[in-house]
């Protein structure tokens, strides 16, 4: 898998991360009947089910987690969501993703939920790499990384290896 070498935030840290983006997002949403939770396929996704989990236990506002699918390779291919966009109209939505590199994955998936009128859209990250070159800043993040463009993040949140290892 990863060297073990390259590891940058082992399980608890990114347990300890996803607990407080959750908290942020609940505070940004303190007087919200309903919370849309879109994670970007995979491990946004898997993201966003962690930070479900912790919101149901600190909150009764009604929490929805759906999942977007996009290729990352090539974003402004085919996305498809597990919900009709038509049902966001007037909502609350966070997009999760596992990490901001760019900004091309969330610009595109932006667009796909911008087709309808949403009360309020914030973007939660696990990894902040601070490498945008559109204009998308993460709201909530768990950890900013001063990378060089020549290094890869790579974040495994299954398996035996939790962790975020720059490669």
């Amino acid at each position: 898998m990863f060297k073990s070498e390259n590891l940058i935030f082992d399980e608890r840290k990114i347990q300890y991360c996803t607990k407080r983006v959750a908290y942020q997002i609940f505070e940004s949403n303190i007087n919200s009947k309903e919370i849309f939770l879109v994670g970007i396929e995979d491990n946004g996704s898997i993201f966003a089910k962690e930070i479900e989990k912790i919101l149901n236990e600190i909150t009764q506002i009604k929490i929805t987690t759906l999942k977007l699918n996009i290729d990352k390779k090539k974003p402004g291919n085919k996305i498809s969501m597990d919900f009709a966009v038509e049902n966001l109209v007037n909502k609350s939505v966070v997009i999760i993703d596992d990490v901001l590199n760019t900004g091309l994955v969330l610009s595109h998936a932006l667009k796909f939920l911008l087709i309808v009128h949403i009360k309020q859209i914030k973007i939660a990250v696990l990894v902040n790499r601070e490498h945008n070159k559109f204009p998308i800043k993460a709201d909530f993040k768990g950890i900013s990384l001063s990378t060089s463009v020549n290094e890869t993040v790579k974040v495994n949140l299954t398996g035996e290896k939790k962790g975020i290892y720059l490669v």
